[in-house]
């Protein structure tokens, strides 16, 4: 809780100066199936005030609909236009490309978005042109003999994003990341793109999509190296929420460096009922 206006101006200088709040999901909105503090508020509040409002996720194990279902699982209003996943930034990438047949690597909501969008896939290691990766509760030995053949094949291998783990409640899991090193170890080849946060190519569809210029919008997240990143890497400004995997001492420890540090979005509605 903030004592005075003037204390809450150093949280956020001027919430008038944001039209566009985007907002990760696990560890800043929610933890496992735990809505996190204040966040229902913190939503209702920018929805009576008319600002914008993304859910950009590296998520690749929910597609777009099933993370909408999600948030309003947990009474919280969401379109699916509004939420952005690495799944479904991986096959709009691919839907740019010429003539892609894609190897997937990953849990079936990463299959769904390709397929929803018509991306050609392939079951065939020989045939792929890219081999894009994606967290996999299923990974094992079989998985990366096929994805290395691909690979050194001459397929491009693609990261749907660079999380090594993900937060649960209580515990952290092996992310996609983890899958990647195993596949560049066994080829012997390196990951040639990175679609999800903090990528620039992730940024810009964002950015597009919202329809927003950069310095109009927040990103909100719980990781440095993923949710902050990004948004200083477009000239977003930027708010670490300790409520995820990033604690105060991480932050003491990095060279990366949010523009507001938030015990929770509590702050950031403590601010949002002063200035509204």
């Amino acid at each position: 809780m903030f004592s005075s206006r003037r204390e809450l101006r150093r949280i956020l200088p001027d919430l008038r100066e944001v039209d566009g709040f985007f907002f990760d999901l696990d560890g800043t909105i929610m933890l496992g199936d735990r809505l996190l503090p204040a966040a229902a508020e913190t939503f209702s509040v920018l929805r009576e005030t008319g600002k914008s409002i993304l859910f950009l996720s590296n998520t690749t194990t929910r597609t777009r609909r099933e993370c909408q279902a999600r948030l309003q699982a947990f009474g919280l209003e969401a379109h699916v236009h509004e939420v952005v996943t690495a799944a479904y930034a991986a096959a709009v990438y691919f839907t740019e490309l010429r003539d892609p047949v894609v190897y997937p690597v990953g849990e079936p909501a990463l299959i769904r978005e390709l397929d929803e969008l018509g991306v050609r896939r392939t079951e065939d290691p020989l045939r792929a042109t890219h081999v894009l990766v994606g967290m996999d509760m299923h990974f094992d030995y079989g998985r990366l003999h096929q994805a290395m053949k691909a690979v050194r094949g001459g397929a491009a291998l693609i990261a749907a994003n660079p999380d090594p783990y993900c937060p649960v409640d209580g515990d952290v899991i092996p992310d996609t990341w983890a899958m990647v090193k195993a596949i560049e170890a066994a080829s012997c080849a390196e990951t040639q793109v990175v679609i999800g946060k903090p990528s620039d190519y992730y940024a810009r569809k964002a950015l597009q999509w919202s329809g927003l210029p950069a310095k109009r919008c927040l990103m909100v997240g719980d990781r440095l190296d993923t949710d902050i990143l990004l948004g200083l890497g477009s000239g977003m400004r930027t708010a670490l929420v300790l409520t995820g995997v990033t604690a105060r001492s991480d932050l003491d420890a990095s060279p990366i460096r949010p523009d507001y540090v938030w015990d929770s979005l509590g702050d950031l509605l403590e601010a949002l009922r002063s200035d509204f």
